[in-house]
């Protein structure tokens, strides 16, 4: 039940009023005097105030300073017999939600203060909303314990606190919003706004629209002038996905936009103030881009003041139990289903798979799984064919990439295909090393070497 306070030193009026905020089903306290209801704000915790303006000794002002003071989220309702335009502006001034004249109409007072109560509740609600995106996007509730990524949580940590624009690269789906998000809820900007736009996703007029927002009749379908993103983002974070894909002349305005601090929307002509911090992303080569054209090199050294890259998840294989085991919880509580356990072998097919759509490849793969697989245990019979080809697996893992390691290719292919000829010979080892043409004590070696287990 919420709690209101009334305060009035006319006994009748707390009376009807009293009678009437309980038969709406909200729990009601009294007060005679300011002294009173301070008293009592001070011993319990209240979801509206109603006082009267004029009481003895103390007044209804003094009763809103103190909620303003001391407990700033109450709303104070005012009430008063001796209104006047000046007393109503203090009162407002002073922070009251409103101000309601004597005699006042009871089923008017009760929608002012359904008003208000809503008002603190939509206040609550958004500020647990922003702790909890706070919470869920903070870089140290980022999955990972690999090398590369316990550098990126360090950097990420370090620079939060600036204002200095940040590029992220790396492939598709490795998390470079995530790491976005993680910078803004982590910074000073936290309480601001994070806003994203995803620069390929929008042909070049629409884009220009969505950055910088149109006035009315700036073109066939601007019905109405339109706030751009630069401009929704005013103190917070603008994450400029897919910068890649900006057209140069679109280009041209964003850098305007960075430099001086200040944008136009599309057909008008009133320059606009606006406070962003930018992080863009890419996937693609931007210096590559430079070379070509295609990129303004202004631009780039503009947005590349500092510049981490997201490493793909074939770089990072210690992380993928962990990020299995949280999407796995994710997508079984979603669904409604018992969290399910994973078999040592399908971890083994995971940590050997390529993923070249990375957290997200392997994220939607554990969607399907848990949405299909009715068992208990996800098993190699649950997992897509496309997981289970050794020869793909094989050749996207031969190609030269930044950060190749010859042996580890090699570990990662003679514990798959040692793997495999288990599998085939149903666990027995002599079986599978005719298989695969070596002896006895060659593939139990490699066993022991690998931690290949070899009950199926």
């Amino acid at each position: 039940m919420e709690k209101i306070l009334i305060v009035d030193d006319e006994k009748s009026i707390l009376d009807l009023l009293n009678m009437v905020f309980k038969k709406q089903g909200y729990s009601v306290k009294n007060a005679l005097s300011a002294e009173k209801a301070i008293e009592l704000l001070e011993e319990d915790d209240f979801d509206l105030v109603l006082t009267d303006v004029k009481l003895p000794k103390k007044s209804g002002m003094d009763i809103l300073k103190y909620t303003r003071e001391k407990e700033p989220q109450i709303p104070v309702v005012m009430i008063t017999a001796y209104g006047t335009i000046k007393q109503a502006v203090e009162a407002f001034k002073a922070g009251a939600v409103d101000y309601v004249l004597k005699p006042f109409d009871v089923e008017e007072l009760k929608i002012i203060v359904e008003k208000g109560l809503k008002e603190r509740r939509l206040k609550e609600e958004n500020v647990l909303l922003k702790k909890e995106l706070k919470e869920r996007y903070s870089f140290k509730n980022m999955i990972g314990r690999s090398k590369p990524m316990q550098e990126i949580f360090g950097l990420i940590d370090k620079i939060s606190g600036t204002d200095s624009t940040v590029l992220i690269t790396g492939e598709s789906g490795t998390g470079k919003e995530m790491a976005a998000r993680a910078l803004h809820f982590s910074g000073k900007r936290k309480d601001k706004p994070f806003t994203t736009v995803n620069c390929g996703a929008l042909p070049e007029g629409l884009l220009e629209s969505e950055l910088f927002g149109h006035v009315k009749g700036a073109f066939t379908g601007a019905v109405a002038q339109k706030k751009g993103m630069f401009q929704v983002a005013h103190q917070g974070t603008l994450f400029l996905d897919e910068i890649g894909e900006m057209s140069p002349q679109t280009q041209v305005k964003v850098l305007r936009a960075i430099q001086e601090k200040t944008i136009r929307r599309v057909g008008g002509t009133e320059e606009i103030p606006v406070d962003v911090r930018i992080i863009s992303a890419t996937n693609q080569d931007l210096k590559k881009k430079l070379k070509q054209g295609s990129f303004r090199e202004d631009l780039f050294y503009r947005l590349n003041v500092i510049t981490f890259h997201m490493p793909p998840l074939r770089e990072r294989r210690e992380d993928i139990p962990p990020l299995v085991q949280h999407f796995l919880k994710k997508h079984c509580e979603k669904s409604g289903t018992k969290i399910k356990r994973v078999a040592p072998e399908v971890f083994n097919v995971f940590e050997t798979y390529p993923w070249p759509g990375n957290i997200r490849e392997l994220e939607n793969v554990i969607e399907r799984i848990v949405a299909i697989e009715e068992r208990e245990t996800i098993t190699k019979k649950s997992l897509p064919n496309e997981l289970l080809s050794p020869q793909k697996t094989a050749a996207a893992d031969r190609k030269i990439r930044p950060g190749f390691d010859l042996n580890k290719v090699l570990d990662d292919l003679t514990k798959e295909y040692v793997q495999e000829a288990l599998d085939l010979s149903s666990g027995n080892m002599k079986k599978a090393s005719s298989v695969l043409g070596i002896n006895y004590r060659s593939i139990r070696y490699l066993i022991d070497k690998h931690g290949i287990k070899e009950e199926q």
